[in-house]
């Protein structure tokens, strides 16, 4: 159903670049009421689009100690025009029909055009436990889900956390309608698992993998049907990239992108260096993390990226110039999207980003803003980049890792327009159990995004940094 136009639940900050509320549409909310969570939240998106429709998933109601009532979907099929919301079923005892499971988490989508299937990847949780993978299914173009299907479960003391999908989209791949999902046993020192499907999600075999020591994985399928999984190991101190040139059978890594040195994010929001990927038509990957290698002194995050032709060999890290590297401004939690069909030195990108205007804040005092940044050209030059919104860290559901809006996000296009499903809140403090305390809800841009005038290009910047990163949550496990 169409749901009202987003008015008046951010903060009205009028600066060059910022995009108004009424550019901005609700799609979902929150519709639970256990009393063990926070309500009319929903944090941590991920999207994906194929031809005219996109699709966006996300946690609804967020527990403090970890997982969600369940999760939640929105999906547009005319190009950004009009969406539905939904909520699976069969997942938690919150489902309608209830499932097996106490909560929900970590959330991704894909699709597989070879057999014409939606699929949302979740982690199902046991208290503060992630006990099983599972896929569910959509056969009519993401209006509906099934009852889930189990891609693996936990045994003994197993805790699983950390979960992604993506499927093989070229139908020239000796691999088309393969899709992927890996995760991590973080009671076996974060082993890598990798699961594939060659049947639309009915079934899944696992992958032989090698003994990686891993977190936060996002697998791309490039032309070739080769699958490239940017991810980093253990503790979040060094991206890598595990490859796959037999349709998931076997992966072969780690191979290494690069270190990473990042900024305590303040005002004691969640924030964790995990890497958003994506590849463009002509096989060409993009990874993108929050670091402050840029900045003198650490004294806030850039979003770096590095770049890959074979999940191999990597170019090395170039800051991407959303203002100045002597700014006061910390940027984080990237999402990063490729404009299907472009590719190479053409290749259309953008970058959906949290940041604060000034790093130096409390929890009550930091703007946590999203902002939005594009390229045109494969991250040569970008464009001046738009703020969508903003809003205050309390008004956050609080965990117990911090503030949050989640772990990861993503951008996906349509039509040559990029539309995110991100999280903005009104003003008010969440309490658990409380229907009205607070509103994170899920919202869209109206029209879909653009980047601002101008091409800023990338330099070669010096590296300023090199010393331990200050961030605050290396070697926390409670990540769901």
């Amino acid at each position: 159903m169409p749901l009202a136009l987003f008015l008046g639940l951010c903060i009205a900050f009028l600066v060059s670049g910022f995009a108004s509320a009424g550019d901005i549409k609700i799609v979902s909310v929150d519709p639970y009421t256990n009393v063990t969570s926070y309500h009319r939240t929903e944090v941590e998106p991920d999207t994906y689009s194929f031809a005219n429709t996109v699709m966006g998933v996300h946690q609804t109601g967020r527990f403090q100690d970890g997982g969600s009532s369940n999760v939640g979907y929105v999906v547009s099929t005319d190009g950004g025009t009009t969406w539905t919301r939904g909520f699976l079923p069969g997942t938690t005892v919150f489902a309608n029909p209830p499932g097996p499971w106490g909560r929900a988490t970590d959330p991704s989508v894909a699709y597989d055009p070879a057999h014409d299937v939606w699929m949302v990847n979740i982690l199902a949780m046991t208290g503060t436990t992630g006990k099983a993978i599972l896929v569910s299914r959509s056969t009519d173009g993401g209006l509906t889900f099934g009852n889930p299907v189990t891609v693996a479960s936990t045994q003994g003391s197993q805790f699983f956390d950390k979960n992604w999908i993506a499927c093989d989209t070229t139908p020239s791949s000796p691999f088309y309608g393969t899709c992927y999902t890996e995760w991590d046993d973080a009671n076996t020192g974060n082993k890598l698992h990798v699961a594939r499907s060659t049947d639309g999600g009915l079934s899944w075999t696992a992958s032989s993998v090698p003994s990686a020591s891993v977190v936060g994985g996002q697998p791309v399928v490039q032309p070739d049907g080769t699958v490239v999984m940017p991810i980093d190991n253990g503790s979040e101190t060094f991206v890598n990239s595990f490859v796959s040139a037999d349709g998931g059978a076997s992966f072969q890594g780690p191979f290494p992108i690069s270190f990473i040195t990042a900024h305590l994010v303040a005002g004691n929001l969640r924030v964790h260096e995990l890497p958003s990927a994506e590849v463009d038509a002509t096989g060409r990957v993009y990874t993108v993390w929050n670091d402050c290698r840029f900045r003198s002194g650490c004294s806030s995050n850039d979003i770096v990226m590095s770049t890959s032709t074979n999940g191999q060999s990597w170019t090395p890290v170039v800051r991407i110039p959303i203002d100045a590297a002597n700014s006061t401004v910390d940027h984080f939690l990237p999402g990063i999207g490729v404009e299907p069909g472009t590719g190479g030195d053409t290749a259309h990108l953008g970058l959906l980003y949290y940041f604060y205007p000034v790093s130096t804040c409390s929890a009550a005092t930091c703007q946590l803003s999203v902002g939005y940044i594009e390229s045109f050209d494969g991250g040569a030059t970008w464009t001046e980049p738009v703020t969508v919104s903003r809003m205050r860290n309390t008004w956050l559901p609080l965990t117990t890792q911090g503030y949050m809006v989640g772990d990861y996000m993503s951008t996906s296009f349509v039509g040559g327009l990029a539309f995110p499903v991100f999280m903005v809140a009104r003003q008010g403090t969440c309490q658990l159990g409380q229907i009205t305390s607070c509103t994170v809800p899920s919202v869209v841009p109206t029209a879909g995004l653009m980047g601002g005038p101008g091409r800023v290009p990338v330099r070669d910047d010096p590296i300023l940094y090199t010393g331990p990163s200050q961030t605050g949550f290396r070697g926390l496990r409670q990540a769901n």
